[in-house]
């Protein structure tokens, strides 16, 4: 609020005489800042009532999503389709997608002529639209903890697309998790991971993996996959940086391609 000179109340806080001295205004003088404010906070309570729900809360699928917006891999995963058509060919017609909101991802594969797709949600599925319901009841979609053995036959999928879920987990999961989905699949494995730095850290403690997100740089993931004889699919890299620079495509995540397990 504006203070002018002279005015009687800032005197009297001046001399000590009154503690709150800048509150006291009559209200032929109130200042319009205080009804701005007031709308202000107004429509932050509003916003935080409508989020919260009848039960007080927002549920933690949900807020992955909205402080996600658009740095979420798993949405990466939908542009890059076409990308990874064109880098893969054939090895795209049987394909596991694992990561939060996977019904999103699994829809859009199927969607591609001649593919099949299956997801593992790694959180609860909950708040699902009529595709997603379709897909769980078909057993098409699933939810399964990654950090143990997938309920899968060794190569059951050409490929294994997995997104926003490794960046939860430590090396001590993560040395269970990355052989199984190379187990898993015949052609090899895609990982979209998130750049250090990204926004999407700070739904860390929302997490069901029981750490906070950490997000890797190229370095220390190519050492990791050195030191445990996962090997990057060169082939297929080179393949899917050429569809990118022919489209224009310039992916929001890092993407890793590595070889299935013989």
């Amino acid at each position: 609020m504006s203070r002018r000179q002279g005015n009687p109340a800032r005197r009297l806080a001046e001399s000590g005489s009154l503690p709150f001295g800048g509150s006291v205004h009559t209200k032929s003088r109130s200042s319009p800042l205080l009804s701005i404010g007031l709308v202000v906070v107004g429509a932050i309570l509003l916003v935080v009532y409508c989020y919260s729900g009848s039960g007080g809360r927002i549920s933690e699928r949900e807020a992955f999503s909205k402080v996600e917006g658009s740095g979420s891999c798993t949405l990466e995963v939908q542009k890059a389709i076409p990308i990874l058509k064109k880098a893969y060919g054939d090895s795209m017609l049987e394909v596991l997608h694992l990561g939060p909101d996977t019904c999103s991802v699994v829809v859009k594969l199927l969607k591609e002529e001649k593919t099949e797709a299956w997801g593992v949600e790694p959180y609860d599925l909950d708040d699902l639209d009529a595709n997603c319901k379709s897909l769980v009841r078909k057993g098409i979609v699933r939810v399964a903890d990654i950090k143990f053995p997938l309920p899968y036959q060794a190569k059951s999928f050409s490929l294994v697309i997995i997104s926003d879920a490794l960046d939860y987990l430590s090396p001590r999961y993560l040395n269970k998790t990355l052989p199984e989905l190379a187990r898993v699949s015949s052609d090899g494995v895609i990982i979209f991971s998130g750049y250090p730095g990204q926004r999407k850290a700070k739904v860390a403690e929302l997490s069901k993996f029981g750490r906070p997100a950490k997000f890797r740089s190229s370095t220390w993931w190519i050492r990791y996959f050195l030191q445990n004889r996962l090997e990057e699919n060169e082939a297929a890299a080179k393949k899917f940086e050429q569809a990118s620079v022919k489209r224009s495509y310039k992916p929001a995540c890092q993407v890793f391609h590595l070889k299935s397990y013989h």
